[in-house]
């Protein structure tokens, strides 16, 4: 079994965020401990534990290489809550050097003491959500931080010793234009962190702002989103910005210095296995998917009985690794392996995305250089229309 990722997941934040669409909620710093009790139950029920695609008693701990702690804003949690957080992590898994261990904050967040104490509890990259430079964009979206902030929390972070730093940048903001995002560009770029992740804003329903654009509603500056024709020029204008400044574009929304790209986060599109602990957290572990109840209270019950808190199950069905295998692995600049995939299903019922690639080449949407299969360079913005093609 190839090493795991382990992700754990921090549900909490200090401010809803208007264009967020995950599970995070805000709530009093009391409740952060009984939450990171449960989640030490979970990761070890986990590994004792008959559950598909899970551990049994008597089978030797797995071994990990990547850590992932997100949410949420975890750094809420405080050193000791931290501490309690990784504590079980590193006491139930057998870690593999050179071990990548990723926390997620937002600026002002994580302060000298904190810094010092991730460190010491083996934190080696940091993922800080900037999102813009504009102090409008950043208020209007119910950010608490400021431009100045991400700044000073970079400069912290140096401090601290961090080498491995990763800056966030939404494109498509309320009030934001082509001048704006090009300075948030060149803001980010000059405090050079080694990892970049440029984010299009999605419609979704799940945000607050997501769903005041889809009924034509008011109070989130809907009215104040950038026109249809934005998206396309900031992606590009990001692509040249980071190009010429030495980032190379590794995977649809990601962008790295040489060396710098996330392990963690490749074990995903490259579908490697991986555990997820907390409320929501997604699990992975090469034949079947699960994952754990949304929402706090209803996770933590679960594990106060003693049992695991899997919401649902799904074993992939050979169509579903196929389109998984395309869908995913074609985010990546390196694309995909087309001899691995004839290999795994060119001579069976699947063999049907070879008509698929071969229209998509036609097109131009997709190119073949020594045996593996990438999006052309035309192709990133219409990357979902392309990963439609391989879904059954």
């Amino acid at each position: 079994m190839q090493p795991l990722g382990l992700y754990i997941q921090f549900p909490f934040c200090a401010s809803k965020c208007s264009f967020c669409n995950f599970t995070s909620k805000v709530v009093a710093p009391s409740v952060y401990r009984s939450y990171i009790e449960a989640l030490g139950r979970e990761v070890c029920l986990a590994l004792r534990s008959a559950v598909p695609g899970q551990l049994c008693p008597d089978q030797t701990p797995p071994e990990a290489d990547t850590i992932y702690c997100g949410g949420g804003t975890p750094s809420l949690a405080g050193e000791d809550g931290l501490e309690r957080i990784f504590q079980p992590v590193r006491r139930q898994f057998r870690l593999r050097e050179p071990l990548e261990v990723t926390l997620e904050i937002t600026p002002g967040s994580a302060g000298r003491d904190l810094l010092k104490k991730c460190a010491v509890l083996g934190v080696n990259r940091l993922s800080i959500g900037a999102q813009s430079f504009s102090d409008q964009e950043l208020k209007c979206v119910g950010r608490l931080h400021s431009p100045s902030d991400v700044k000073e929390q970079v400069k912290l972070a140096r401090e601290a010793g961090f080498r491995n730093i990763s800056l966030d940048l939404i494109a498509g903001l309320p009030y934001q234009t082509l001048s704006s995002w090009q300075s948030s560009l060149e803001a980010a770029v000059s405090l050079r962190p080694e990892h970049l992740s440029i984010y299009l804003f999605e419609v979704d329903e799940k945000s607050r702002l997501g769903r005041e654009i889809m009924h034509h509603e008011s109070g989130y500056h809907a009215g104040a989103m950038p026109g249809e024709d934005f998206m396309a020029e900031a992606y590009e204008r990001a692509r040249e910005a980071l190009g010429r400044e030495g980032y190379q574009r590794y995977e649809i929304s990601n962008f790295a210095l040489a060396g710098y790209e996330s392990r963690h986060n490749r074990k995903y599109w490259e579908r490697q296995p991986y555990w997820g602990f907390g409320a929501g957290a997604h699990s992975f572990d090469g034949s079947r998917r699960w994952s754990n109840e949304v929402e706090t209270e209803a996770y933590q019950a679960r594990l106060a009985e003693g049992e695991l808190a899997v919401a649902e199950s799904h074993v992939l069905s050979d169509g579903e690794h196929v389109e998984e295998f395309f869908f995913l692995g074609l985010r990546q600049a390196r694309g995909v392996s087309l001899s691995l995939a004839r290999e795994w299903w060119g001579h069976s019922p699947f063999n049907w995305w070879e008509e698929r690639v071969r229209q998509l080449q036609q097109d131009g949407l997709l190119t073949e250089k020594e045996g593996r299969l990438r999006l052309a360079e035309n192709a990133y913005l219409l990357s979902n229309e392309v990963f439609q093609q391989f879904l059954m």
